[in-house]
């Protein structure tokens, strides 16, 4: 099992910057698929970019590349996603999932571990 935690939320003016963190534990948490979905009010839930955690594999939705990056420490088993230039569209709650395949589908039905989820709301 993989058990996650995320942090890093907040409040930030359209241009700032935000990094989240997902700190993993369990022993199966080498070779699975990291991945950060959010969702916004009243929107379905979409995945913005994942990680396969033993060979950084990337993947990330058109919406953020160039502006956000997705990284990992192994040796803190944590996942961290950089946003910067964050835009009023990018408010939502963040989830950290962890799962089995690592592509640009981003099925959140392939992800069977998801964290509590950390708010991220961007203002004008």
């Amino acid at each position: 099992a993989v058990h996650l935690v995320e942090s890093g939320g907040g409040s930030v003016q359209a241009g700032g910057s935000l990094r989240l963190s997902c700190a993993a534990s369990g022993d199966t948490y080498r070779r699975v698929c990291v991945a950060w979905f959010r969702q916004a009010p009243g929107k379905e839930r979409e995945g913005v970019a994942n990680i396969y955690t033993s060979g950084g594999r990337i993947n990330y939705i058109d919406s953020v590349k160039g502006r956000f990056t997705i990284s990992q420490d192994n040796a803190k088993n944590t996942v961290y996603l950089q946003m910067n230039s964050l835009k009023l569209e990018d408010t939502g709650m963040y989830y950290c999932a962890a799962g089995i395949y690592c592509n640009g589908a981003f099925r959140s039905w392939e992800y069977g571990y998801w964290g509590q989820g950390t708010q991220v709301t961007v203002s004008s």
